[in-house]
């Protein structure tokens, strides 16, 4: 997995995003994303791994996005779950899952 350290020209807020993160869904389910690129105009790509999900067998998705203010909201993943990651003020990152009706959440901390 390639993460490419943002540009200068990135904003620090957007930049603090840059890296492998890893936590687990609802305290049990271990998952794991990678920030791979950010730009200066806010637009990521990521590739997010999970192990066991619910009824959602272990995989990874790559995906692009964009980060508002202080969340950064991935479009639909190709098996359609729908991801965001929320920076906290500790600077822990507030993950929320959805997929089939079903929603995770998570803390995760940069590795």
């Amino acid at each position: 997995m390639t993460i490419t350290p943002p540009a200068k020209g990135v904003p620090a807020k957007y930049a603090a995003f840059s890296g492998m993160w890893a936590g687990r869904l609802e305290g049990a389910y271990e998952a794991k994303v990678a920030v791979q690129t950010i730009s200066a105009n806010s637009k990521v790509t990521v590739t997010f791994a999970w192990g066991n999900l619910g009824d959602n067998n272990p995989g990874e998705a790559a995906g692009e996005g964009r980060i508002v203010g202080s969340t950064l909201k991935l479009g639909r993943l190709p098996n359609g779950a729908d991801i965001s990651l929320t920076m906290m003020p500790d600077g822990t990152l507030s993950v929320t899952y959805a997929l089939a009706g079903q929603t995770y959440r998570g803390a995760f901390i940069k590795q």
